[in-house]
């Protein structure tokens, strides 16, 4: 955990034990089994179904509806398993609202989609609670591969190479696996130690050895692991923050919006986090709004979120807006941050207004006060400790087809390789994929 400063204003335990608790607790329950067919009942199981083509894992959405509804879910799991191992990860976190929800015919003709993301996850919990694995392992291949990164890229590719019999070892430099599922998701979209748990079930497949706080560059290298393993894939994802750019940056109460989230997601007492009084979050993603979100429910008594383009360019989608908004969250659009006033510690950040004009931005001259305490940085992550080997491309690894990089035998994929968008599920695609090639190019050499 990071060693947040306690200044005047940023102080834990605004809130008592129970209301922590009911801020934090399950965002979206999970259906029970009559929930379960009731909301199976409403897909019309299209032949061309468009919700396939939405989901980046390329999930047979009609079918595992289907098994649900026809009483068979352990298949239902295996269906969602079989192209997507993190399925019950992303049936929790997906943005399915602007994926295969918003695809869905039924949220076409009458604005309510079937509810695809809940009925993922409850097939892909039912099986995943029953003693064993799903999968069973190929012959051994005699074939050794390199996986740096536990994060969905790294611990996909890992399991499908373990299911063709490959001998795998993954490398991450936090102590615990799981990437951002188990450091930078918001607390209330994957509860009851959830990422931890989904690691312990994938690595059930066997064929993977876990090697924790072995960070590249620092403990191991990848001269040293392409000497040793036939392949190496790299979901090292982004670990630097981009800077602010504004006077007064390193002033007491300003932190990065993701170590906020990775000291809360590893908190065993939420009570013991210090959270300010008027907290201010720059960004327009899903990191600044789980951080707005998640101050709010720590007992901040205001949060801002200040984003310098207008509510249609914000990454983040209107669902997600929206329930920051359920939640006490006030948004300024169109500003961007000039100045972290106060004398040692934050007291206010001073913002200007901007203005657009196509992908062009600058400031109108008008400028405003917002009382901050704690100012969260949610405006961005660079890739940072990327192999010499490796070509980059846009400040990402380039990679071509199924994620080969330019340097032999190696591979990359989810957040550091450049092309396809920064979600838990396009990681999950991309690291199934390369396995594929790998494999392909390993059995191929034999």
């Amino acid at each position: 955990m990071t060693n947040t400063p306690f200044t005047p204003g940023i102080v834990p335990a605004r809130l008592g034990a129970q209301d922590l608790a009911e801020n934090f607790s399950d965002l979206h329950p999970p259906l029970d089994g009559h929930e379960a067919l009731v909301a199976a009942d409403r897909c019309y199981f299209c032949h061309d179904a468009p919700c396939i083509t939405a989901c980046p894992t390329a999930i047979d959405i009609p079918l595992f509806i289907r098994q649900i509804a026809t009483g068979t879910t352990a298949s239902a799991a295996q269906t969602i398993f079989e192209q997507n191992i993190l399925g019950g990860m992303c049936a929790r976190v997906c943005p399915t609202e602007t994926l295969c929800e918003e695809a869905c015919v039924r949220e076409t003709a009458e604005g309510k989609p079937v509810l695809i993301g809940q009925l993922q996850r409850f097939a892909t919990d039912s099986l995943m609670a029953a003693d064993g694995h799903p999968f069973e392992r190929a012959a051994p291949s005699g074939k050794r591969v390199a996986v740096v990164g536990a994060g969905p890229a790294g611990l996909a590719c890992a399991h499908r190479l373990a299911l063709h019999g490959h001998d795998v070892e993954v490398f991450d430099a936090r102590p615990k696996a799981g990437g951002l599922n188990e450091y930078g998701i918001a607390s209330y979209k994957s509860t009851n130690g959830f990422a931890a748990a989904e690691v312990s079930w994938l690595l059930k497949i066997g064929g993977i050895t876990l090697s924790t706080d072995k960070a590249l560059g620092r403990d191991i290298t990848l001269e040293g692991l392409r000497g040793e393993f036939d392949a190496v894939f790299l979901g090292i994802g982004l670990t630097g923050v981009n800077a602010l750019r504004a006077e007064g940056e390193a002033r007491d109460g300003v932190a990065d919006a993701v170590e906020f989230i990775a000291d809360l997601r590893q908190a065993d007492d939420l009570g013991a986090l210090p959270v300010g009084r008027n907290v201010v979050v720059i960004g327009g993603g899903m990191t600044a709004i789980d951080a707005a979100v998640q101050s709010k429910l720590l007992g901040a008594e205001n949060v801002t979120l200040v984003y310098r383009r207008d509510r249609d360019a914000m990454p983040a989608s209107r669902y997600e807006q929206d329930l920051a908004t359920s939640r006490g969250v006030r948004f300024i659009f169109n500003a961007m941050p000039l100045e972290v006033l106060g004398n040692g510690a934050a007291t206010a950040l001073r913002c200007e207004y901007t203005k657009a004009e196509g992908r062009s931005l600058s400031g109108t001259g008008e400028t405003f006060d917002l009382p901050a305490d704690q100012i969260l940085k949610a405006i961005g992550q660079t890739l940072e400790g990327a192999p010499e080997a490796v070509r980059l491309e846009g400040g990402k690894i380039a990679v071509t087809g199924a994620g080969r990089t330019s340097a032999d035998n190696v591979w990359a994929g989810g957040d550091c390789a450049s092309g396809g968008e920064d979600l838990t599920v396009t990681a999950v695609a991309e690291g199934r994929d390369a396995a594929e090639d790998i494999h392909a190019t390993l059995i191929g050499g034999a």
